[in-house]
């Protein structure tokens, strides 16, 4: 299956702005002060661990979708010079 330039770029943007969104947010998630994620002994919450379990999942599938995108570009990219 072929990929259209502008689906490409949309995938790869896609990756890199789901990549970048929930490494902030599990930088937030580690520094909350609010006693969501951690009570007051220190201990991580059920908020912690859900959401850390959604910003890894959220990651992989950014990460996978845009090698999607970069692949796509790259075989149009190739096949333009061919």
């Amino acid at each position: 299956m072929k990929l259209s330039r502008p689906v490409s770029v949309f995938l790869l943007a896609f990756g890199v702005w789901s990549v970048f969104i929930w490494t902030t947010f599990v930088k937030n998630l580690f520094e909350d002060v609010s006693g969501l994620a951690f009570d007051a002994a220190g201990d991580p919450t059920g908020f912690f661990w859900v959401h850390s379990a959604l910003a890894v999942t959220s990651f992989g599938l950014g990460v996978a979708i845009g090698v999607i995108g970069l692949r796509g570009l790259l075989a149009d990219r190739s096949e333009r010079r061919a």
